[in-house]
């Protein structure tokens, strides 16, 4: 059964999805398979990977509306072992959509039910909200991955992103946890960074990841090519942090290390 991780923050502009198709890339390169879940209505996943999410007929909005299966949906990628299901631009109306519905928060989950085992890891780039969408994110994960961009505007509704999970660990899914933070855009020339780093640690005492995401701008040009920083340019610093990202991911036992939201 896959791993499922969800990467989740309300914030805009973080990395979610840099790190969704550049983590999900290295673990396809170290012998995964890997499943990206494009859950933002901005389809930039969808089109980081080389997909033009405009000449979709269907993705993930109609597998969760359940009109067609999951498994119908799924894409390739030019990474082996590396599949992909897009947002297309009828993803912006399933907040609404949701609101009606019996048991709203895990349509996404069900949904994935089908193609769990097919997978190695599922990793499920949320929309910079808290709205339904986002929440059928976190509910369908097994662990929340949270990347934090290194500066003090970044840490803005941190704890309430760290409530909400809270909250669906005690009304709706006990089994979910945190992962971890990852830090990204981070410039070591400044001292702001290393502020944040230490702000960060009162949030995740025990679960900071060790790779650091540097700001980098091959890492910033590579989706504009539609491509990962592995492939457009592996001796870049970008692709060296999300390669040591991924190890650190695969080193990690599920159990006895994640962190306890309280």
């Amino acid at each position: 059964m896959a791993r499922i991780i969800s990467i989740v923050n309300q914030k805009g502009g973080v990395g979610k999805t840099t790190t969704a198709i550049n983590l999900g890339a290295y673990l396809a390169e170290m012998g995964k398979f890997v499943l990206i879940i494009d859950l933002d209505p901005q389809a930039n996943a969808t089109s980081g990977i080389g997909i033009d999410y405009r000449g979709l007929e269907r993705g993930v909005y109609e597998a969760i509306l359940g009109t067609v299966a999951m498994r119908e949906v799924v894409q390739g990628t030019a990474h082996e072992g590396l599949h992909i299901v897009p947002a297309t631009t009828a993803l912006a109306g399933l907040n609404i959509e949701l609101v009606e519905m019996e048991k709203r928060e895990f349509k996404l989950r069900d949904a994935l039910l089908e193609i769990r085992s097919d997978y190695d890891f599922i990793l499920i780039d949320c929309p910079p909200t808290l709205g339904l969408i986002t929440l059928n994110g976190i509910v369908a994960g097994d662990e929340i991955l949270i990347p934090v961009q290194a500066e003090y505007y970044a840490l803005e509704g941190l704890g309430q992103l760290l409530e909400t999970v809270q909250l669906v660990k005690e009304r709706i899914r006990p089994e979910i946890d945190v992962l971890g933070a990852v830090i990204t855009m981070y410039d070591g020339r400044t001292k702001l960074s290393d502020d944040v780093l230490q702000e960060l640690y009162k949030y995740f005492p025990n679960n900071i990841f060790r790779s650091v995401i540097p700001r980098n701008v091959r890492l910033a040009e590579a989706p504009s090519f539609g491509r990962s920083i592995s492939h457009f340019d592996n001796t870049s610093k970008g692709a060296k942090a999300y390669e040591r990202l991924a190890r650190e991911v695969l080193d990690r036992e599920l159990d006895g290390f994640l962190v306890r939201v309280v």
